[in-house]
């Protein structure tokens, strides 16, 4: 049977700017790029990328009145029966900039319709999240509403991913997320926020990991940039997958193109996980080598292309 993979999350209009490097506060730049607009959002950046890896993908998300769904989410295995329209905000939007230099971004996010969806949103669709092996969530949503979709899912047997990111500056996150959560994938700088562990090293990331344990997490992976992701699993298993080298032309969308790839990999005992993790690398690779969010986020064929190169 096709494995079937949901996503709460968020949708956002990228708007994004090429410039030939970051400006220093107070300074202007000229660019010759001007704005371009593309899909995006954590949420249906990591809905595309596990329905272009072929499993049946479920986005439960929350758009504006003028969001044209199915000329914006037409996307192969993707199911849109379960996108809200917000009866009082514009779809979310996302400010992106890139630097030519380094490929690296800085966005500023409007939350928009997604800041509007609730917990009574969410417990409608229980029954997408019920079908699913794996159900993926965000934090460009409210608390509640993670939280919401994370009980439907340990009531159903559902395994839970959460990607902590955006991570809040402040407080943390709540222990009945980390309790609803199986698998957790922050980055070095949200794991850092959340644990107050810098990561330095593979014994560091031992500690971040030993921090999730404590909560109820079973598995951790944290993604390290260039150098690929840290994984270990409270049954001791843990490695490092490395990244695919390639030269970086946009970022966006690298971290969620990476979890979205790899969920349609794992088996539900999570007893492949580094495997399904390098096929999110080989994934990720690709994104960052093609400028955009969702307009770059490849194929289960490319993905494979990569994967078969590299044996």
């Amino acid at each position: 049977m096709a494995k079937i993979i949901t996503v709460l999350g968020s949708t956002n209009i990228d708007k994004v700017i090429s410039v030939p490097r970051f400006a220093t506060s107070g300074e202007t730049l000229h660019t010759p790029n001007h704005q371009i607009e593309a899909m995006g959002g954590k949420g249906l950046n990591q809905g595309v990328a596990a329905a272009r890896s072929g499993a049946k993908t479920n986005m439960i998300t929350k758009v504006g009145k003028e969001f044209d769904t199915s000329k914006n989410m037409n996307v192969e295995n993707l199911s849109t029966d379960h996108v809200m329209v917000s009866e009082t905000e514009e779809t979310g939007q996302a400010y992106i900039t890139v630097s030519a230099e380094t490929g690296d971004n800085i966005i500023h996010i409007y939350g928009g319709a997604n800041a509007d969806m609730t917990a009574a949103d969410v417990r409608a669709h229980e029954a997408a999240i019920a079908e699913s092996d794996f159900l993926i969530t965000q934090l460009e949503i409210p608390m509640e509403a993670v939280i919401e979709g994370f009980k439907i899912a340990r009531e159903n047997g559902v395994k839970t991913i959460l990607n902590p990111a955006p991570m809040p500056e402040n407080g943390g996150l709540p222990a009945e997320l980390l309790q609803l959560t199986d698998i957790i994938t922050p980055n070095e700088h949200e794991t850092f926020l959340l644990t107050g562990i810098e990561v330095t090293d593979e014994h560091s990331m031992l500690h971040n990991a030993a921090y999730y344990f404590e909560r109820g997490i079973d598995t951790v992976i944290i993604t390290i940039g260039s150098e690929g992701s840290f994984f270990m699993r409270d049954n001791g298993e843990e490695g490092i997958v490395p990244a695919f080298k390639v030269s970086a032309v946009d970022t966006t969308a690298a971290g969620d193109t990476f979890i979205g790839a790899t969920a349609t990999r794992l088996h539900a005992n999570l007893d492949n996980l580094a495997e399904a993790m390098r096929y999110g690398s080989a994934a990720s690779s690709v994104t960052v080598s093609r400028a955009g969010a969702q307009p770059s986020i490849p194929t289960e064929a490319e993905v494979l292309a990569v994967l078969d190169a590299h044996k």
